[in-house]
């Protein structure tokens, strides 16, 4: 028997924090590619420390649904989990290159194949623009459109901004839109200046959060102008500065990530090659995306 444990963030304050894992949880586990799909948190229940015990497969593929390598990703999860001689050097990354790495979580007697983040994988770029593609309901975005990929960015953790900067850089090399940024909230650039930074008319924002909240709902669209008041929502598109700004929310919400979760199990072994695409075909409309 094989599994796959999805570990996330969580919140005890926001109650949609969550809802992406659900969700890419009961998309992959319709494909039946793994006999278990669970989800596990660092704050909300199952925790890290406990969702091994709630598995019965001897062995698991754990995706962390995280955006870049860090923390959470190298410390954090492995010492919950219990992973027998973790070293973040088993990744070999240069910070967005993590794979997998094989492991024994021998409290439970279960093979642990321990997985880089989503954030990380070449596949979230095409989710990025699966994202744009929702949030204008055009599949075919692209010419005379700019595209914002905007992070969090912190001067503790260098690898956040290197997520971010990753994937501006791969679809800016697939010529498909006419402008391609990195922006960030807390270091330059700063997405505050988004208009700043564009020729083009039209701006797709995507932030690459893994689900929305204060950040997404709040933040962003007050300090890119879109709103004064987070509370009375924003027109999609806003005009902001003589542009129009087509603000995606997070990244982590649009349901073709399941099938980076999947192509991360993929890399460390798992036969989820139907599951991928059968995913993929599901996920595939570019329906317009909620304010």
């Amino acid at each position: 028997m094989e599994a796959l444990v999805i570990v996330a963030h969580g919140s005890h304050l926001n109650a949609d924090s969550s809802t992406p894992t659900f969700d890419h949880a009961d998309t992959i586990r319709a494909t039946a590619a793994f006999d278990e799909v669970r989800e596990g948190f660092w704050k909300e229940e199952p925790s890290f420390r406990e969702v091994l015990r709630t598995v019965e497969s001897d062995e698991v593929y754990v995706v962390p649904l995280f955006v870049s390598e860090g923390y959470f990703t190298e410390e954090v999860i492995p010492r919950e989990l219990r992973l027998d001689d973790w070293d973040p050097e088993a990744w070999d990354s240069d910070g967005t290159s993590a794979t997998h790495a094989t492991l024994e979580a021998a409290d439970v007697d279960k093979t642990v194949h321990y997985c880089g983040p989503v954030g990380t994988h070449e596949a979230m770029s095409d989710v990025i623009v699966r994202r744009a593609e929702s949030v204008t309901g055009d599949p075919d975005v692209g010419e005379g459109f700019g595209l914002a990929v905007v992070g969090h960015g912190t001067e503790r953790n260098e690898n956040s901004a290197k997520a971010i900067e990753y994937h501006a850089d791969r679809i800016a090399e697939m010529d498909r839109f006419d402008e391609v940024e990195a922006l960030f909230m807390d270091e330059d650039p700063e997405v505050d200046d988004v208009t700043d930074f564009f020729d083009s008319d039209d701006i797709v924002v995507v932030p690459l959060f893994i689900a929305d909240g204060y950040h997404t709902q709040e933040d962003i669209p007050e300090d890119m102008g879109l709103t004064d008041d987070y509370r009375e929502g924003w027109d999609t598109p806003a005009e902001v500065d003589g542009h129009r700004i087509w603000y995606s929310g997070a990244v982590g919400t649009e349901p073709l990530m399941a099938d980076v979760v999947l192509e991360r199990a993929a890399d460390a072994g798992a036969d989820v090659a139907d599951a991928v695409e059968r995913v993929r075909a599901e996920t595939g409309s570019a329906e317009p995306a909620d304010d």
